[in-house]
């Protein structure tokens, strides 16, 4: 692996919780270029022929392992987009360790795009975490538009966790999947936006087998003059099961707009929607306060044990 600085150490920490080199197969990006890759027997990392993302193949049966592909930007002006494609064979049982930090200190706009595609088989497990994190005392933005596209086959799990709590001034991520017979999508994301930051969030999942089913819940923070808007919007095209929550905390001058969807197209599809949008309850301040702490740290207890 080529040699890093220590922005970039702290951004792989920060994103990906990589104090060293991964153990597994993993392809590690900063700046815009591969600083370093290993595949294992049973997974697989090519370059795609246009140099513009990767290909990762996860042979059938494989279990226990994982696979790294975290990005760090910590040069200023620096905008690309990458297209990774992972192909899951069947029967496989693997994490995949994703995000992007940004360390922006310059005057120019700092964007990374990652357009990530997942062909999971059957009755594979996927555990899939995807943070995002800036920081830097530049006037230039830190930008992350992420695309995520699922297909998964019959029997097949993907649990997602999508992280966003610090320093990106842009976000727009877009989340779409696709579910066969007794497929099964987990979804937890958590945000939190201040300062003047703007984030969006649409998914958009369509459940089409038989006993497939989809759970997310989404919990959110605005802060300062931040806004954020959630599009949320779940299609059951058969005899299978979806849920979806948003339970956001507005603060100071924050907005918050969502927008919830349902669609039944079979007389056997059960949808639940919940929705919640409020400030932190004065009880609560008032009870933490009596412990010893100022308002301002009862505030962060809150924040950080609903985020959790």
């Amino acid at each position: 692996m080529k040699e890093i600085d220590a922005v970039q150490k702290r951004l792989l920490q920060e994103v990906a919780d990589l104090h060293d080199v991964p153990e597994g197969a993993y392809n590690l990006r900063a700046n815009g270029q591969s600083i370093g890759r290993n595949t294992t027997a049973n997974i697989d990392i090519q370059s795609k022929p246009e140099g513009n993302g990767i290909d990762i193949t996860i042979k059938k049966g494989t279990k226990n392992e994982s696979v790294h592909i975290p990005v760090v930007l910590s040069e200023s002006g620096i905008k690309e987009t990458v297209y990774n494609d992972f192909f899951v064979e069947d029967d496989c049982d693997v994490l995949i360790v994703a995000g992007c930090g940004i360390d922006n200190c310059g005057n120019q706009d700092s964007q990374h795009n990652g357009i990530h595609r997942f062909f999971i088989g059957k009755n594979s497990r996927i555990r899939y975490v995807e943070k995002h994190y800036g920081s830097g005392d530049g006037s230039g933005k830190r930008i992350l538009d992420p695309v995520t596209e699922v297909h998964m086959d019959c029997g097949s799990t993907m649990e997602m966790e999508m992280v966003q709590i610090k320093g990106v001034d842009s976000t727009d991520r877009s989340t779409i999947a696709e579910l066969k017979e007794d497929a099964k999508l987990i979804i937890r994301e958590r945000l939190m936006t201040h300062g003047q930051q703007k984030a969006f969030s649409t998914y958009k999942v369509e459940l089409n087998g038989d006993g497939s089913s989809a759970d997310i819940v989404s919990r959110s923070v605005a802060r300062d003059n931040s806004y954020q808007k959630l599009d949320l919007c779940i299609v059951g095209s058969a005899a299978c099961s979806g849920h979806t929550e948003c339970d956001s905390i507005i603060m100071d001058n924050g907005r918050i707009l969502a927008v919830p969807s349902l669609e039944a197209n079979n007389i056997d599809a059960a949808l639940v929607h919940e929705a919640a949008i409020g400030k932190i309850a004065g009880e609560q301040l008032t009870k933490l306060m009596t412990l010893g702490l100022t308002e301002a740290e009862a505030e962060e207890q809150i924040i950080n044990g609903f985020l959790k």
